[in-house]
């Protein structure tokens, strides 16, 4: 794969970022790019535009799945789960304003290289009647909320 490639994709990403008319577009952008970003910094440098791109496609499922489909209460379900749930216990809900369902499986904590407490945990939710299943890590930041940050 080559850097144009790569270049594409963030442009295509930064074009729906800048026309994004709903939540749900803007945060799976923000997750593309976010996702791209990490990848891209992951592995050898022979690999780090292919990695961009696997980044960016496990970045928009991320993005759309917990950044843009989870209301309010569903992002404070998520939070409690993270900072109150064992480890390998498996959390469910529906939220009653749009059915869609939820199930997270927290992972061991572990600190992160900049100090933060973060987790790793399996995602698998039902949106708009579509099954959906993503891995992603959160950290705990300064105010206590815990962020996706993949």
């Amino acid at each position: 794969m080559s850097k144009k490639y790569l270049y594409l994709s963030i442009a295509l990403i930064f074009s729906i970022l800048f026309s994004a008319c709903t939540q749900a577009e803007l945060g799976t952008a923000i997750g593309g790019l976010g996702g791209a970003a990490v990848g891209g910094q992951i592995g050898d440098k022979k690999h780090r535009t292919r990695n961009a791109i696997i980044g960016a496609f496990a970045g928009t499922m991320i993005g759309y799945i917990v950044g843009n489909e989870m209301d309010k209460s569903d992002k404070q379900k998520l939070n409690n789960t993270f900072e109150t749930t064992p480890s390998h216990k498996k959390v469910k809900w529906i939220n009653p304003d749009n059915n869609n369902s939820y199930e997270v499986t927290p992972e061991p904590a572990y600190t992160a290289n900049d100090g933060r407490p973060c987790r790793d945990a399996y995602i698998q939710a039902v949106i708009d009647g579509k099954y959906k299943q993503v891995k992603t890590t959160a950290c705990r930041n300064n105010n206590g909320i815990w962020e996706i940050i993949k």
